[in-house]
């Protein structure tokens, strides 16, 4: 076997080793992407439904002009170390109007079918802050469950999950055992509610994968 021969032995055996770690590289990105965390969450796929709007950090609720009581959601994403700010995650919000309905235009597609239009997205700054402007919604008419606005959390690299919703620490309706059977995923949802200039505001921080099935 000439000098030549060998070489191009050599040069194939090298590119099949290299194509071949390349593959399981890539292989374990998509493996790991693909992951689930979470478990399961009906309706997550409306974190996707913003359109071809630029999001922001800021974002402001329909109905918010001429609602009563306004109200301001504030806070900081941090990564699951609770320290780092996390950047570019959505979050997505719901919530009914001022007598416990999600309302509809008619026009609906989507999962706004069932979460009506009182909705909206934001995507955190390099700070991991969010801000929402809404106005505080009403208990369901059965007054069985607690005042609330879902919030959905999707990650840069990860599948969409939910966390526990927003709560006011003030509703008569959120008892004792109530609070009990809070998950805490992403952080306790319970907020305090202060007022600064005639609007009520909420603080709530959100750390990543805390207390969420399967996250790493």
């Amino acid at each position: 076997m000439n000098y030549i021969n060998k070489y191009l032995i050599i040069l194939v055996a090298l590119s099949g080793s290299f194509y071949s770690c390349q593959s399981q590289t890539n292989n374990t990105e998509v493996a790991s992407r693909s992951k689930v965390v979470g478990g399961s969450c009906e309706g997550c796929e409306a974190v996707h439904e913003y359109g071809d709007r630029v999001l922001a950090s800021v974002d402001t609720i329909p109905e918010f002009v001429i609602s009563e009581p306004k109200l301001k959601l504030t806070g900081t994403v941090y990564k699951k170390d609770g320290k780092t700010p996390a950047k570019n995650v959505i979050l997505y919000i719901y919530h009914t109007n001022r007598e416990g309905i999600y309302p509809k235009q008619g026009n609906e597609s989507g999962w706004a079918k069932r979460h009506g239009y009182l909705r909206g997205w934001v995507k955190t700054d390099q700070y991991g802050h969010y801000t929402f402007f809404t106005f505080r919604p009403g208990a369901y008419p059965g007054r069985n469950e607690p005042e609330h606005i879902h919030i959905t959390v999707k990650e840069p690299h990860q599948n969409a999950y939910y966390i526990d919703g927003f709560v006011f620490d003030s509703d008569p309706i959120l008892s004792q055992k109530a609070r009990t059977k809070l998950s805490n995923r992403g952080g306790s949802g319970i907020v305090k509610l202060t007022s600064e200039d005639r609007m009520l505001i909420a603080k709530r921080d959100i750390i990543l994968g805390l207390n969420i099935p399967d996250y790493e």
